[in-house]
């Protein structure tokens, strides 16, 4: 077969003219880039399932990381279905063998939307250690983390969370995967409107903030 015929390349730039440039932006709104997250956020439930170990062995559980999810427990119990401060969600946060901090769910309380058990757990061990970073902590958890308590978790540089339910066991009483849904969608389609104005101004601010030798970092 000759491969430099004419015939092959009139048909390689008939296919190429086809192929069009989208910017990264109007890919991100698009219809498509919202199925492609969609498919990424199922995956990504369904692999977080599957405990990987990369070769490595799982580190076993032991019976202190299980007295400090008994503790989790008991904190779900209590503020979910004794004192009512919220929903049933507890949380302990862990470093060096010593209880950083634990706390129970308090959104009804507090009227906080943001009050969840975990992301309560590590405001507490932060201000305990006196820094907004708690590397080498260890989050045991009641429940699977919302994306807001795992995002929290993320930035406190937290090393390790253990969950006891799944966002299964309570999918008819608290949804957290319609958030996943819900950010997989372009813009305008999403439950909480999102519009960009003022970018300029905004982007003034950066300017200024990356001129500060010792800017704040975290």
């Amino acid at each position: 077969m000759d491969y430099s015929s004419p015939r092959r390349d009139d048909s390689l730039n008939s296919l190429l003219s086809n192929i069009s440039v989208v910017s990264r932006r109007r890919f991100l709104l698009s219809s498509t880039a919202a199925g492609a997250a969609g498919v990424y956020f199922g995956m990504n439930q369904a692999l977080a399932r599957v405990p990987k170990s990369g070769g490595k062995p799982i580190p076993q559980v032991t019976d202190q990381d299980r007295d400090y999810m008994r503790q989790a427990i008991q904190l779900m119990r209590q503020a979910g279905v004794v004192d009512k401060t919220g929903g049933p969600f507890g949380a302990v946060v862990v470093r060096d063998g010593k209880v950083l901090a634990a706390s129970g769910n308090s959104v009804v309380r507090d009227n906080d939307p943001s009050a969840h058990a975990e992301v309560n757990a590590i405001r507490i061990a932060c201000r305990a250690v006196g820094s907004p970073n708690i590397p080498g902590a260890v989050l045991y958890s009641s429940c699977e983390p919302c994306p807001m308590c795992y995002a929290t978790a993320y930035w406190a540089r937290v090393s390790k969370i253990f969950y006891a339910a799944s966002w299964s066991d309570y999918a008819d009483l608290f949804d957290d995967t319609n958030i996943g849904r819900d950010m997989a969608k372009p813009y305008p389609q999403r439950t909480v409107a999102l519009q960009q104005i003022m970018q300029g101004d905004a982007q003034k601010v950066w300017q200024d903030f990356r001129k500060i030798p010792n800017r704040v970092r975290y």
